[in-house]
């Protein structure tokens, strides 16, 4: 029974901790900027974007605001996937000829949305075709570009037809949900009770001789009776 209870509280825990296993959304982020471009524009246009990729889910939500546009705008994408991290220009990746609802005319605003990955629709068809020929192997192809910091976000202007204002996303230092610590720590706690458990168990054994029921004294009487 003592080595059923440390064997219990093992299971318990290792159930618990299975969700921990799951892949967490991945967050990207950047600063929009002239400078950024390859060229570089002279625009006075500056925003941020947050992208979320969620493996599990396999959506993207794109986050992003900016103003200062020396020219309206007029489509905004995802490019990928450049030859070198932070540097360099790709093809559209993402939903041509623009993201779904992208202020358009602006030279200030706002945008959010999320896409669905397993929808060909939310892709350029040309990233698709150079990309293994699916939604799924495009995916596998921005996940890729996106860990490499080989995707950047980009808004057009009339101004500026090849980018006003554009970044490179980058990996956002991830912190531990509260429910994940919550695991973990119940994790700890079960693994610290089975070895509390298993150290009481060793020590509290005794080692018997005689037959069951009599105590060591009895047992030595008996012998010193027969001597």
């Amino acid at each position: 029974m003592k080595r059923f209870v440390p064997t219990l509280c093992i299971a318990g825990v290792l159930a618990l901790a299975t969700p921990i296993a799951h892949a967490i959304p991945i967050v990207y982020t950047t600063v929009l900027s002239g400078a950024a471009e390859e060229p570089p524009v002279e625009s006075p246009g500056t925003g941020t974007a947050t992208v979320v990729y969620d493996p599990d889910e396999r959506t993207l939500q794109i986050q992003t605001s900016f103003s200062g546009l020396v020219g309206p705008t007029t489509v905004a994408h995802i490019h990928c996937c450049t030859g070198t991290a932070s540097s360099g220009n790709a093809g559209v990746a993402t939903q041509v000829p623009t993201f779904d609802g992208f202020p358009a005319g602006v030279n200030s605003g706002s945008y959010s949305n999320t896409f669905d990955l397993t929808d060909p629709a939310s892709w350029n068809p040309a990233f698709i075709a150079n990309n293994g020929g699916t939604a799924a192997s495009a995916e596998m192809a921005l996940a890729a570009g996106l860990a490499a910091a080989q995707a950047y976000l980009n808004i057009h202007t009339e101004f500026a037809p090849g980018g006003e204002i554009r970044g490179f996303l980058v990996a956002a230092s991830s912190v531990p949900e509260p429910a994940t610590l919550a695991l973990l720590g119940t994790a700890l706690l079960g693994l610290t009770i089975a070895r509390v458990l298993r150290r009481q168990g060793g020590s509290g054994t005794s080692r018997r001789t005689g037959p069951p029921g009599v105590s060591g004294r009895a047992q030595a009487r008996r012998r010193n009776q027969a001597l």
